[in-house]
């Protein structure tokens, strides 16, 4: 039978702002914690840094007439004396000569990119009642997987904790662009760090049994806070964003 996790309510976290670090040539950069992933063009002639951008990328993905060089060439002063220290949210100058973006473009971009956090089985059921939970129902969804399966991030996102949840064992939790955020739990191993930005599909840990549970899976949740007791469905939600379950 699949496994059922029995969940005591998980100890409060107060979550603080955090900063991720990328590397730019080998130097390691400190980023500020952001709501998602997912650059956006501000107008046809601007685009907006995110986190994991480099003038190259940016030059070669808008097509920008003389390369990276004359990006920054056309943004010195925003950026400042070193071309490889860009900052997420700095508005850079294109040219006549970037690829133009449509206001549709940005949407299909901007919401597409949802997975399932793992490939396997579901196993106990979003709101299954039984007196095992302390809220009385099965507050998200379980994937029936061995100890040790890659766990995925569902969206690109901000890991907002990552650590002992108490009867969730080893947790993570993730803000996504929408408000929503993601939580995967029971992990046997954490593969990321609260203030970590993420994108769909990044492997943040492998499953396990830890915290109070009868056997092996993965613990899957999406809720309006990045607390106990905010969950809504979580195959609903990945469905409405495109996801085969």
């Amino acid at each position: 039978m699949p496994a059922q996790g029995k969940h005591r309510r998980p100890k409060s976290h107060r979550l603080g702002r955090a900063a991720a670090v990328v590397t730019v040539g080998g130097a390691a950069l400190a980023l500020p914690l952001i709501g998602a992933g997912g650059a956006q063009a501000a107008t046809a002639q601007t685009y907006t840094v995110k986190a994991g951008d480099t003038l190259s990328k940016i030059a070669k993905a808008e097509n920008v007439e003389g390369g990276w060089k004359k990006l920054y060439a056309d943004n010195k002063s925003v950026i400042g004396s070193d071309a490889g220290l860009i900052k997420p949210g700095e508005k850079l100058t294109l040219g006549s000569a970037a690829k133009a973006r449509t206001t549709a473009t940005q949407a299909s971009t901007s919401t597409a990119a949802y997975v399932k956090p793992v490939d396997a089985p579901e196993g106990t059921p979003y709101h299954q009642n039984g007196s095992m939970w302390s809220s009385g129902y099965h507050t998200g969804t379980d994937f029936v997987v061995p100890t040790g399966t890659p766990i995925k991030a569902v969206a690109a996102g901000t890991v907002v904790s990552a650590g002992d949840g108490g009867a969730y064992g080893n947790q993570v939790v993730i803000q996504h662009a929408d408000g929503h955020y993601s939580q995967y739990a029971h992990l046997s191993q954490l593969g990321v760090s609260a203030g970590q930005a993420v994108s769909a599909g990044t492997q943040i840990g492998l499953s396990g049994a830890t915290g109070n549970v009868t056997g092996p899976h993965l613990h899957f949740e999406i809720r309006t806070t990045p607390d106990y007791g905010s969950d809504v469905d979580p195959v609903a939600y990945l469905r409405a964003h495109g996801v085969s379950i």
